[in-house]
């Protein structure tokens, strides 16, 4: 289902401290077994002070409410994450068509193995598993998987 009065737009200072409640939301939804290597007021503070102000960050509102965050880094998407309520209306993929959009080279992404959801999303858009891990690279020691898109 799509949502008609959603907006994709840059995210500003203001929208941090929503933004990090939206990644600590569905972090836990979605990752529920896997260690989280910050506290949560660790990961509001990256958000507050290095994320939202100095990297490439992404918001999609509803009725000026965020929902979803993405964010980029060149050519790797760094982080999506939708609000839990709001997965399955069709967010992410707008998220990721705008990522390809920026990036039309290609994008690469990290990914945990365990999360088969957004393994099988990713997949859906294009994304070419290219690289396994044992967690040894990442903070949370849990095994990952790159996955790169290359356009057509």
């Amino acid at each position: 289902m799509k949502i008609d009065n959603l907006v994709v737009r840059r995210a500003v200072d203001s929208d941090a401290p929503t933004v990090a409640e939206v990644w600590l939301r569905s972090y836990t939804a979605a990752l529920p077994d896997v260690r989280r290597a910050h506290t949560d007021e660790e990961v509001r503070s990256w958000f507050r002070h290095v994320v939202v102000p100095h990297r490439e960050t992404w918001v999609a509102t509803v009725e000026d409410a965020v929902v979803a965050l993405m964010v980029l880094d060149g050519e790797d998407l760094d982080q999506l994450y939708i609000d839990p309520p709001w997965r399955g209306h069709g967010i992410g993929d707008r998220l990721v068509e705008l990522a390809k959009r920026r990036s039309a080279a290609g994008l690469s992404l990290w990914t945990f193995q365990v999360n088969a959801p957004a393994r099988r999303f990713y997949e859906r858009h294009g994304f070419v598993a290219a690289e396994y891990t044992d967690g040894e690279g990442n903070e949370e020691r849990e095994p990952d998987v790159r996955y790169v898109w290359s356009p057509a």
